[in-house]
């Protein structure tokens, strides 16, 4: 079974920093694209950070700068470094795998429906 598990969420002071993880199984990662999204109560899931087999990123408007998206290959792993947090920031975040797109992350789908494989989330709260 293809499973995604996030961790390292938690609640911290505006300013600091924080890495979130996301450990990958069941299926081989060739590059596809991969992204972290994140909701608030009340309100859609958005894409905070996207990656492709280019290794190229892309980021929303609200984190760019502050928010940088990475992968290891070798553990499976996906990373959202996250500096200078702010409340607003404040949600679940959520990693996500599209298996059907391999390409640069301009071929990387911008919302919730192009992704088929979603972690079970990990809060982030910001005071």
């Amino acid at each position: 079974d293809v499973q995604l598990v996030e961790s390292g969420g938690g609640s911290l002071r505006a300013g600091t920093s924080l890495t979130l993880t996301c450990v990958t199984s069941g299926y081989t990662d060739d590059g596809h694209c991969m992204g972290w999204f994140r909701q608030v109560p009340g309100k859609q899931r958005e894409k905070v950070a996207l990656i492709g087999s280019d290794r190229a990123t892309h980021y929303s408007q609200s984190v760019k700068g502050r928010f940088t998206i990475s992968k290891d290959n070798a553990k499976n792993t996906l990373y959202l470094e996250m500096n200078a947090l702010k409340p607003e920031d404040t949600a679940k975040y959520y990693c996500a795998a599209d298996v059907g797109t391999t390409g640069p992350v301009s071929w990387c789908g911008l919302g919730d429906p192009q992704y088929q494989y979603w972690g079970q989330g990990t809060q982030v709260t910001v005071s």
